[in-house]
Order: C-alpha cells, then sequence, then structure tokens
C-alpha cells in the first residue's frame, strides 16, 4: 500500500520517523505535501528520507491511502482529487467533515473511502458497537492546559481570556458540531466520538481550560441499551500542545490495521 502525507507538522512528522525507522509492513511511504518545501526538506533530510515533494493534485496518482495532517480548513482541497479517483483518504480533522457532507457522498460514488483513526480517545469501538442498538445519551468532558486552548475562535469571538486563570475554568458547554467550529484545532476527538455514536447535534460536551494540568483529559460516559460505560483517557501533549502525541500513534496503528494479516478491534 502506498501512502501519502499531507503535512509536516507533529504528527506528519512522527509518521515519517516510523516509515525511516522501517515502516509498516506490507505499507510503504510515497509522497508528501507541504506548502513549505524549503522547511519540508530540511525535515525529510533530517530524518534521513528521501520521497518526493508532490503538489495535491498528483496524490491520487501514486497514492492508495492518503493521510490528512493539515490545518482543517484544507480538508476539501486535499479530500476532493483523492475520493474522486476512488482512493482512501485518511482524515484527522474530521470536524471539517460536519461542514463538508458532500464528501462523504463523493465517497459513496466513487468507492472511496474516509477513514477516522481513533485519535486521541479510548473506546470507540465500543460506542460504535452500541450504536448498532439504541444509545441514549452521550457525554463527554474534557480539560486541557491553557496552552491547548489558546488561540480558539470560540474564546476570542466569545472574549473568553484564559491566561491569567489560576483555577479550572469550564469555557465551553454545547454540542460536539458548536464545538467543532469554535475549537477546530482542539475537538476533532469530540466529532469522532459523535460520528461513532449518535451524531453531532446530540453529543454534549464541556471543555475545561486548567492551569493545574500537564495532559489533555477526556472523560466519556455513555448511556445505552446495550450498556452504560465511562471511559477516561489522559494524554501527554505533543510538540504541539494542541495535539496529544497518542494521535500520531492511533494513525500508524490505523495505516497497520489496512494490511495485517490479523485485525484486532471493530
Amino acid at each position: 500500500m502506498n501512502i501519502a502525507i499531507v503535512g509536516l507538522g507533529s504528527i506528519g512528522t512522527t509518521l515519517v520517523r516510523k516509515f525511516a525507522q522501517g515502516g509498516i509492513p506490507g505499507a510503504k511511504l510515497c509522497a508528501v505535501v507541504v506548502r513549505n518545501r524549503d522547511k519540508a526538506w530540511a525535515v525529510l533530510k533530517d530524518i534521513g528520507v528521501d520521497v518526493p515533494l508532490l503538489e495535491l493534485s498528483q496524490l491520487a496518482e501514486v497514492a492508495d491511502l492518503v493521510v490528512e495532517c493539515a490545518p482543517a480548513e484544507m480538508l476539501p482541497e486535499i479530500a476532493r482529487p483523492v475520493l474522486g479517483a476512488g482512493k482512501k483518504i485518511m482524515v484527522l480533522s474530521c470536524g471539517a467533515l460536519l461542514d463538508h457532507p458532500e464528501l462523504i457522498d463523493l465517497a459513496e460514488q466513487t468507492g472511496g473511502q474516509i477513514i477516522i483513526p481513533t485519535g486521541a480517545l479510548i473506546g470507540l469501538d465500543a460506542v460504535s458497537a452500541a450504536a448498532e442498538g439504541k444509545i441514549d445519551s452521550v457525554r463527554m468532558i474534557t480539560r486541557k492546559p491553557i496552552e491547548g486552548l489558546l488561540g480558539a475562535p470560540y474564546l476570542n469571538e466569545n472574549g473568553i481570556d484564559i491566561e491569567g486563570i489560576t483555577e479550572p475554568m469550564r469555557v465551553f458547554q454545547g454540542t460536539a458540531r458548536q464545538a467543532a467550529k469554535g475549537f477546530p484545532a482542539n475537538l476533532n476527538v469530540a466529532v469522532a466520538l459523535s460520528l461513532a455514536g449518535i451524531g453531532p447535534d446530540k453529543t454534549v460536551l464541556e471543555i475545561w481550560a486548567d492551569p493545574t494540568a500537564r495532559r489533555n483529559t477526556h472523560k466519556i460516559v455513555v448511556e445505552s441499551d446495550a450498556a452504560s460505560f465511562e471511559m477516561s483517557i489522559e494524554n501527554i501533549p505533543s510538540e504541539n500542545p494542541k495535539t496529544g502525541r497518542i494521535t500520531a500513534l492511533s494513525v500508524i496503528a490505523a495505516i497497520r490495521k489496512l494490511t495485517a494479516p490479523l485485525r484486532v478491534g471493530t
């Protein structure tokens, strides 16, 4: 399977390093797409990887799977040519899918596929299974260090200043759809949860800015006719404080599932 990566931020760079260290059986890194080519060449040279830097329009020709590690606003531009060619795309900016449902329609028309990795959450398999029955409610509470929320549009638009707080502060309460708009770089996990379960308008979310926190914490409570369960995870932030280290590892695990002779989990 030929893999192309769009974006060389924290997650994209981790993926490239994985391929440099021996990669994933059955998968080969075939291309990278970035906006800053000079910076990308330096990163690839430092890692010791020699792959071509291509344009978005070229990806469908060379890749079986494209991994999107780019800003959310770029998702339609990245996904359309890939899905239009009937290929697969692994989407990390899944919040953008709520504004572009036509991408799902395109995948259905062409036989392409949009894959959302588990990312920074735990238990999406259980939520997906419960959704085959009847889920009554899904509630998620997220706590993040201050630096992990700075610059979020919702905070700026509502005049919420968190830089000087000394105690945990709830900065948002609403639906996963609202969170995706207000925190596009922070809450893709909530969208993934909602798509696995009862949808972005019924999944309820609280976001707390916590000056005492050192990890991104997510607690999920699900009530369904098959099971009631709670899950919590504390993710260590990556070089990008808005993203946990486990997100990149989740992408690697998802790619491994696509090529492995034994697949564990839904």
